[in-house]
């Protein structure tokens, strides 16, 4: 066992018990600081050169450092992760989710699966290759980012924006979302490789009409046009697309697996991803745009009608959708709803191929030697947006071996959220074997 694979779970316990919880709001978003300072202290002992970046507000902080390649001329590599956590409610859980506990073969706490438990096996392995003096073959710049659990502005797109310096030379980055096994059937185990992810697209939906009193006969109610508006948009199903991601991924699994994905009918795509378990959630939703309603926001008395009433959409558009997503949401809503875009970041998709990919699935398959990898789409976002944008191809891939019965994408900002500690140990060999070859 080596050093890293030595210290991953206590790193991991260790940073699970700093609450570093993004609310979305500055004045109640504390701790990714003391987590930056925990991180950093960690580097400087091993012997780094470190840089903390306050990336735009008092205490999103962030650290940088730099492991220098044998190759200096070679493009270097971004390995990155983020400090921050989504908030949770501690009576809900059976384990303190600041806790870190680690019982029952787990590491338990919130960030556990995201994703501290990355940060931990990068921190660990930018430790062992420092006090062993391993010489990557090219530039490594290790990065642990704030604010990604609101969309990156106060962390990965206020750095790409103001800081380019530090990513100086790197023309492909990895991070999360992927590398978590996924058992197909009996026998059949892959690895997904995240090589696109959705646009984050949310959206104010607005309502502007004549206010009155709430005892007489109103037809211009603004916030009965607004519940109709949105209750369309929530049930609205968009049009079946495939992107090269999400159809490399099915190929693949059709290859494995004998299952087949067809695609001439919505419902019968839908019932086969249905067949692949609890990854179906993540997959399903590569299929077709997506546009949910979480807040409303309307009046002030209960006898007064409002002059405006306002929504709150959580929408996500797949690779070369933009456009017509927005046309058809215009059918949808009608003329009487303005939108507006609160936070419009666009989705992102690479290649399933080239040399960092090899090495992906080398270093599994030695691992695992009955491993496979494929591409697939995150339904999410990450801070590879920030990234492609200035020029990196992003790969999503925090290898995890994990136990087929385990529901491991209902965990991500789920309760009680934990991560096998034999899984953080494979991790970490498979990681190294990456960063060792890259």
């Amino acid at each position: 066992m080596g050093a890293a694979e030595d210290e991953v779970v206590q790193l991991t316990s260790e940073l699970i018990q700093i609450d570093s919880s993004n609310t979305g709001e500055l004045e109640t978003t504390t701790g990714e600081a003391e987590a930056a300072r925990y991180v950093d202290a960690k580097l400087r002992e091993a012997g780094y050169e470190t840089e903390i970046v306050e990336s735009g507000a008092p205490g999103r902080d962030n650290v940088f450092c730099r492991l220098e390649g044998a190759d200096r001329s070679r493009p270097a590599l971004l390995v990155h992760g983020h400090l921050d956590v989504v908030p949770f409610n501690a009576e809900e859980w059976s384990v303190h989710p600041l806790s870190g506990a680690v019982q029952e073969g787990y590491v338990w706490g919130r960030g556990a699966v995201d994703m501290k438990d990355m940060d931990a096996m990068i921190l660990a392995l930018a430790r062992q290759f420092k006090a062993e003096g391993i010489v990557p073959p090219r530039d490594i710049v290790f990065a642990f980012l704030a604010d990604e659990e609101a969309g990156g502005a106060y962390g990965s797109h206020w750095l790409a924006e103001h800081r380019p310096d530090l990513f100086e030379g790197c023309s492909e980055a990895l991070g999360e979302v992927g590398g978590f096994s996924v058992t197909l059937g009996e026998d059949v185990r892959v690895y997904p490789v995240m090589t696109a992810e959705k646009s984050i697209a949310w959206m104010k939906l607005r309502v502007r009409s004549r206010p009155g009193h709430g005892s007489m006969i109103h037809d211009e109610n603004a916030v009965t046009i607004l519940s109709e508006a949105v209750a369309r948009l929530g049930r609205h199903r968009f049009p079946l697309t495939l992107t090269e991601s999400v159809q490399g991924f099915f190929d693949e699994v059709t290859r494995l697996t004998g299952i087949e994905f067809p695609t001439d009918s919505a419902a019968a795509l839908d019932g086969a991803v249905a067949k692949l378990g609890g990854v179906a959630r993540v997959v399903g939703a590569t299929t077709r745009d997506t546009a949910n309603p979480t807040m409303l926001q309307a009046g002030y008395k209960a006898n007064v009608i409002p002059s405006t009433a306002e929504a709150t959409v959580d929408c996500r558009v797949l690779p070369g959708r933009q456009e017509a997503f927005e046309r058809e949401l215009d059918e949808i809503l009608g003329p009487d709803v303005e939108r507006e875009w609160i936070r419009n970041l666009p989705a992102v998709e690479t290649e399933f191929s080239g040399d960092l990919v090899d090495c992906i699935t080398t270093a599994v398959q030695a691992e695992d030697g009955d491993a496979r990898t494929l591409p697939y789409m995150m339904s999410g976002g990450t801070d590879a947006k920030a990234f492609e944008q200035l020029g990196m191809r992003c790969f999503g891939f925090a290898p995890l071996r994990l136990p087929p019965d385990l529901d491991f994408t209902a965990l991500f900002h789920g309760i009680d959220e934990r991560v096998p500690v034999d899984a953080l140990q494979f991790g970490v060999r498979v990681l190294e074997r990456i960063l060792r070859t890259c």
